[in-house]
């Protein structure tokens, strides 16, 4: 028998093995009955691509032979997929096909199974979706249940991040370069001790009544899982990727699966932390970047560029909120002090990585895909053939990267057909298989709700909606991190170098502390390399972990990042515990109390039938006047956060009152763009233009001409929004004004121009032309300005401000987020995003924007003064903009589209696909670009309690 012909027949035993082991069948349980539900069939929502992210042995290997997937793997993508096509048709009768109804309980003729796994608990899936309603007669069982359906749903996916979250990948799926980046990444951010963890979790429990419940439901969600893992393991039906990473024999059942502890619910809370919930940090890029302007251009006119550039209080930056109030936070105080800039050229980051072996020799650099989804098997041996899924990693790319394309739009009764408030909101957690969030629903005593969590964290409903009201959230990223420098000692009193370890604290000089993780990994572990091993160790002073070493004025310090979460990781749970408790959440106001309790930078959006409701959360920390938080500072207690005390990182934080907040503005819209007038962003990116306009505009223009809007009309101006290029909408025109100024005399040049033009008029879109055509309209355009964008800019400001200071700014924030990747001004340089889907957040878009129109001759508040492009000569600016624009029409597609592990060069609408990252052995089809929320809700609520 050949070869191939073997390894299949091995496999197909295998698979009917397998299938003799699959998880018990239900037994026939009483459907209990539904909670009050107010939303009267008029709550939607959708997640891709499926709640089930559990794949048995055998269900991996027809995977693998097949194509096949498991029910409810892959059953809310072509939904997903289709609204980026097919959003202009769209009607409430309709809505089904794009959205999952959201009502509370199940229909009879829609239950799947009914099963108990604890007396004082039923669980009822859906036939829909296969969503777990969770129904306890106790609060225990509620969140027992909850341990338990997650873990049916999303163990594996649970147990590879709560390894990520210690920075202990590689020990337990191989050490592919992905596992070895994501492990460092999220390490690097939250270096815990046990010891730590399990001290996060006493404090919660004496939050009070709620931080002791907080607990009890902790326990009993832990409970729920292990109670799964012990049953699946005994029966034979645990995920399959177990046997692939070699954790378990799928023959004999030898080896095994690590229980759940409470101390792993802090490491998930704090990867979710540092991934969604942050905001501030790069005071040393900064600094960098602000020094490389003074010396270009002096510091009178240095500083000038640099506050355009910073745009940290962007006048022409839209707000979420806007009736004319202003919440300062986090800006620059007119004369700062305790600013700390390193020597030109002496930062280096801190080493992480240290004493490597083998694989680990190399450096640890984003893999890619297996170029088909479904590779052939390449072994005789099954067992090894399915190892072969995680060659490129356990999360091959898209991990790791902060996410911020959660988007909101809510709108007030006034200004609705129904009177009524609508909302279409979620967040944006990328794209995987499974997905990091789950579905739920959960019913208890103290507890109803239904939505999403993140798999792991799930015994509240995170975001979603409870009886008479629904919720959700954006990343908000205002300024929570600090960066001070410490000088660097020897105990002994010998000069210091950037190397030491000791560093002066409040006059002592005291030893770093070092928390390490020494990891090794086998082969044939999940990859086929080498095996290999480091450690990785972080130095951590009073104020938190070294991020870089530096000289100032000649003399050795350490940066080290204060966070103001850092070690209060858990302490949001009291807040969210408030969201599912129908009895705490009354009201808008009652809402934004419980958002306060929440310690990440989010931005909160309520609705329910009457009202609707905004709150920036976050433990904002309230600083010494005179000290800039966006610059290194000095490590003396004159510069600290007030009230500070660093044996448990806590300090004086701002009172709700400070944070921005609003009941019943006319509109709230939300894409991770300036909250309010007055509150700093911690990056440059919300500043002239940002996406958050594509939203905005849509909705203020149609009330400004007396619109009404319905669940219909506002999804549509969210997809529209989701397929345009801000680009194209917000920064084109400019640029062609400019263009117009003189007649083109080169017909050629002329029609790349025309190009352009045409795609503007038609919308700037970025959609195919038809559903699953996977072709674009426009599509020369929209590779002309795939081209042109990173030569315009380059050619537009590394003139003015020279080599070094581009350089230094293009480290603080790239020029481009375009769909496909982004790209910092070298063509054919190419960084992709992993088809994550997210776009236009971070870019020069405003900052091109200003300079431009200050070029024509217009005001810019907030602009450079002098224009920067063609040293302020319109002519000479319009010829560069020209030469670039011809430039990038003679680029290659294959220069612009460069190809991957999933896309032959040059494609462009696979360039651009949405991709479900595989933290496991089942992988996706592509999708059709859209920027949009990975979990989306669609509510308006016609009556309430």
């Amino acid at each position: 028998m050949p070869r191939r012909s073997r390894t299949l027949a091995a496999l197909s035993a295998a698979a009917v093995v397998g299938s003799l082991v699959l998880a018990p069948a239900s037994t026939a349980e009483p459907i209990p009955e539904p909670a009050p539900d107010y939303c009267g069939q008029q709550c939607h929502h959708i997640l891709p691509p499926g709640q089930n992210g559990n794949a048995t042995f055998a269900e991996l290997v027809a995977h693998m032979l097949l194509g096949t997937r498991p029910p409810h793997s892959d059953d809310q993508l072509a939904k997903y997929d289709r609204l980026a096509g097919g959003y202009r048709e769209l009607t409430t009768g309709t809505i089904d096909d794009f959205f999952n109804d959201n009502s509370f309980g199940v229909r009879p003729d829609d239950v799947e199974r009914t099963y108990r796994p604890r007396e004082d608990v039923t669980i009822v899936r859906d036939k829909t979706a296969g969503i777990p309603h969770v129904y306890g007669t106790t609060r225990s069982g509620t969140a027992y249940g909850a341990g338990y359906a997650t873990a049916e749903d999303k163990l594996f996916l649970m147990d590879a991040m709560r390894r990520a979250g210690r920075g202990e990948v590689t020990p337990f799926a191989g050490g592919a370069p992905a596992n070895r980046q994501l492990e460092q990444q999220f390490f690097a951010v939250s270096p815990y001790t046990e010891q730590e963890l399990q001290q996060q979790i006493d404090t919660v429990a004496r939050h009070g009544e709620r931080g002791r419940q907080a607990l009890e439901d902790a326990k009993s969600y832990v409970d729920g899982i292990n109670e799964y893992i012990e049953k699946s393991y005994n029966g034979r039906y645990f995920p399959g990727e177990y046997v692939a990473t070699g954790h378990v024999d799928p023959i004999t059942n030898a080896g095994r699966i690590e229980p759940f502890r409470l101390t792993d619910l802090v490491v998930l809370a704090s990867l979710v932390g540092a991934q969604f919930g942050g905001g501030g940090g790069n005071e040393v890029q900064n600094a960098v970047a602000r020094m490389s302007l003074h010396e270009r251009f002096g510091p009178e006119r240095g500083e000038q560029i640099w506050a355009a550039f910073r745009a940290e209080n962007d006048p022409e930056a839209i707000s979420t909120i806007h009736d004319g109030r202003s919440f300062p936070y986090g800006g620059t105080p007119a004369d700062p002090r305790g600013v700390v800039l390193p020597d030109p050229g002496s930062v280096s980051a801190q080493q992480l990585i240290f004493d490597p072996t083998g694989s680990a020799v190399e450096a640890a650099e984003p893999a890619t895909r297996p170029e088909s989804s479904n590779p052939p098997p390449t072994t005789d041996d099954p067992v090894e053939s399915l190892r072969g899924i995680f060659d490129d990693g356990v999360v091959p790319g898209g991990m790791g990267q902060a996410r911020g394309m959660s988007n909101a739009l809510v709108v007030s009764g006034a200004h609705t057909e129904s009177g009524h408030p609508v909302a279409v909101f979620g967040p944006q957690t990328g794209y995987f298989s499974p997905q990091l969030l789950t579905l739920q629903e959960l019913q208890g005593p103290g507890i109803s709700s239904k939505g999403a969590s993140f798999a792991g964290l799930s015994f509240y409903t995170l975001l979603g909606r409870g009886q008479d009201y629904a919720w959700s959230a954006t990343t908000a990223a205002q300024d929570m991190i600090d960066s001070y420098a410490v000088e660097l000692c020897e105990p002994d009193g010998r000069p210091a170098t950037k190397d030491s370890n000791f560093y002066r604290f409040r006059g002592e000089c005291l030893p770093m502390q070092t928390v390490e993780r020494k990891n090794a990994w086998q082969p044939n572990l999940g990859d086929n390399t080498p095996q290999g091993s480091y450690r990785l160790v972080s130095f951590r002073t009073r104020y938190g972990p070294v991020t870089h070493r530096a000289t100032v004025d000649g003399k050795p310090v350490a940066f080290a990042q204060a966070r103001s979460t850092f070690l209060h990781e858990v302490d949001s749970i009291i807040g969210f515990q408030k969201f599912n408790d129908p009895g705490a959440i009354t009201s808008a106001a009652d809402f934004q109390r419980a958002a306060h309790d929440v310690n990440y930078t989010f931005n909160w959006f309520y609705a329910d039938a009457t009202d609707t409701a905004y709150f920036n959360s976050g433990a904002n920390v309230v600083r010494k006047p005179d000290v800039d938080p966006s610059m290194p500072i000095a490590g003396d207690p004159a510069f600290e956060w007030q009230g500070w005390n660093p044996a448990d990182n806590t300090a004086a934080y701002a009172p709700f009152d400070e944070h921005p907040n609003s009941i019943n503005q006319d509109y709230y819209i939300s894409w991770n763009n300036k909250q309010a007038p007055g509150t700093a962003g911690a990056k440059a990116e919300k500043g002239a233009v940002q996406r958050g306009d594509l939203l905005d505009r849509r909705v203020a223009e149609h009330i400004a001409v007396g619109g009404k809007f319905d669940r219909v009309t506002l999804t549509q101006a969210m997809a529209d929004a989701g397929v345009t290029d801000l680009r194209a909408e917000r920064v084109l025109p400019d640029l062609l004004r400019l263009i117009d100024g003189q007649s083109i005399t080169d017909p050629e040049t002329a029609a790349l121009v025309d190009r352009l033009r045409a795609w503007l008029a038609d919308g700037g879109r970025r959609v195919e032309t038809s559903p699953g055509s996977k072709e674009y309209a426009h599509a020369e355009a929209i590779e002309l300005l795939d081209a042109w964008w990173p030569r315009l800019v380059r050619g537009e400001f590394e003139p003015a401000v020279g080599a070094d200071a581009y350089q230094a700014m293009t480290d603080m924030m790239q020029i481009n987020e375009s769909p496909s990747g982004w790209q910092n001004g070298e063509p054919g340089l190419h960084v992709g995003q992993g088809h994550q889907g997210s776009a236009f957040q971070y870019g020069w878009f405003g900052q091109v924007s200003k300079d431009i129109r200050a070029v024509l001759g217009e005001p810019v508040p907030g602009g450079f003064g002098e224009p920067l492009c063609g040293g302020g000569d319109a002519g000479a600016c319009r010829q560069m903009l020209l030469d670039t624009l011809r430039q990038a029409a003679e680029a290659p597609a294959t220069d612009t589209y460069p190809g991957d592990a999933d896309c032959k060069p040059g494609d462009q609408w696979c360039a651009d696909a949405i991709l479900q990252t595989k933290i496991g052995g089942i992988s996706q089809q592509k999708i059709s670009w859209q920027n949009r929320p990975t979990y989306q809700q669609v509510v308006e609520f016609p009556t309430h309690r």
